[in-house]
């Protein structure tokens, strides 16, 4: 997998951008709560699923790692994050609504963050809905999401 995303990044000038084709890199965090026992999902809107938070690079974003930790800011509405800077997890999965042309892939690089205890989250314009989900009664979920949670709580706890 990480041979594909270098594969990629150094054959696409434009590969860490939307504007990519058909594949561009995407970050995302997920967040625990500061016990470990609770994961925030958001129900992404487009896609009708719940996901960790994540998105798109922006010009003012310097790296991976500061693209997953504003999308967590802005997605989740908190303010305060303790953010584990290491990627924990590299996915690719296609988005047919990112793009008109459709079969774009989403190279996503995953991280974690725990929230501050009392941390209030607040629903963004990208999300139907959040909630703090109990390990043991997660939504259906992407299998590849169930190891980012175990990663994310072995990085983090």
């Amino acid at each position: 997998m990480r041979r594909r995303y270098v594969a990629h990044l150094e054959s696409t000038p434009d590969g860490m951008w939307r504007s990519s084709y058909p594949d561009h890199l995407t970050a995302g965090t997920l967040v625990l709560d500061a016990t470990g026992d609770r994961v925030l999902l958001n129900l992404h809107r487009k896609a009708g699923r719940w996901f960790h938070f994540g998105g798109h690079a922006e010009p003012g974003d310097p790296t991976l790692a500061s693209v997953a930790l504003r999308e967590a800011h802005e997605e989740s509405g908190l303010a305060e994050l303790d953010f584990h800077p290491e990627p924990l997890q590299l996915d690719v999965h296609v988005v047919p609504f990112c793009d008109p042309r459709g079969g774009v892939s989403h190279l996503d690089v995953r991280f974690a963050a725990r929230a501050r205890p009392g941390a209030r989250e607040a629903v963004s314009d990208e999300s139907l809905a959040l909630r703090w989900w109990p390990l043991d009664g997660l939504p259906e979920l992407e299998p590849a999401m169930h190891v980012l949670i175990a990663r994310a709580r072995a990085a983090l706890l």
